[in-house]
């Protein structure tokens, strides 16, 4: 059994003081790997020092919506120079978000729309932020994703992965139809989750990755406290649940999309194990 934690914040201050500890007890937990993404320019430069300092930690580098407005037109070549460490896997985290009135909402189209063309270029895939931007986001998503196959491109068979996604069953539809993965993280465990739940419970397994999003959305009976990655286990035992299956059989299928996400095989992932 080994599990992988597609999506943490290993690079916020709050892991300053025992970053090896957690990492231990993820390991501890089973968790074989994390992949910390950055949210803007420092942070994907750190998720990267990290990813290079420590085995089980993978990166990628990416704006994240909310700070958008930090960006300059250096930006996207900075983080391509990034993205080629071969320790970064992933464009990320990017995408749209309308909940927060931090950046207008055309400026983060337009940085969306540049980080897909650098994921694109450096044929690596997408691990997407959305909130309350459904439409939007899905429109262009799948336009990018249809241009990709247009050109051959094979990225448009493995194009990324909708972070801790939440949305209804028309838009896990619309994401699965056009090769992405979706990302389950803590609220699937929430006693007051009903309809992502019962969602979930019919999601095809060689589409999900496992996430904790760490700090945030720690999963029951933890839920309130700072998060960490090996709670991806709790993730997994819940979904395994809902999907009526053994979490060891749930595990290794999620390593398995994760592997074939991120190219985690090139990575040799199995060194870990």
């Amino acid at each position: 059994m080994a599990l992988v934690d597609t999506h943490c914040h290993l690079d916020y201050e709050v892991y300053d003081e025992d970053r090896a500890e957690v990492l231990a007890r993820a390991q501890d937990s089973g968790v074989v790997a994390v992949i910390v993404p950055g949210t803007n320019e420092a942070s994907s430069s750190k998720a990267l020092d990290l990813a290079e300092q420590n085995d089980m930690v993978y990166a990628a580098a990416g704006v994240h919506p909310n700070d958008a407005a930090d960006w300059d037109d250096g930006s996207i070549a900075r983080l391509g120079e990034m993205a080629q460490s071969p320790k970064m896997v992933a464009i990320g985290e990017i995408g749209l978000d309308y909940y927060r009135d931090w950046t207008p909402p055309q400026k983060q189209r337009t940085l969306f729309e540049r980080q897909l063309e650098l994921a694109a270029k450096l044929d690596l895939p997408v691990i997407v932020h959305n909130r309350q931007a459904d439409d939007d986001l899905m429109t262009m998503l799948i336009d990018w994703q249809q241009g990709l196959a247009s050109a051959d491109a094979p990225l448009a068979q493995r194009p990324g992965v909708l972070h801790s996604f939440q949305g209804d069953r028309a838009m896990a539809e619309k994401a699965l139809a056009h090769h992405f993965l979706l990302g389950i993280t803590g609220p699937v465990t929430f006693k007051n989750a009903p309809e992502l739940q019962a969602l979930a419970a019919e999601l095809p397994v060689d589409h999900l990755l496992v996430e904790t999003d760490s700090p945030y959305l720690s999963p029951h009976p933890q839920r309130g406290q700072r998060n960490e990655p090996g709670r991806v286990r709790l993730v997994a035992e819940k979904l395994a649940e809902l999907q009526g299956t053994t979490f060891d059989e749930f595990a290794e299928a999620t390593t398995a999309n994760a592997r074939r996400l991120f190219r985690m095989d090139i990575l040799q992932l199995d060194t870990l194990q």
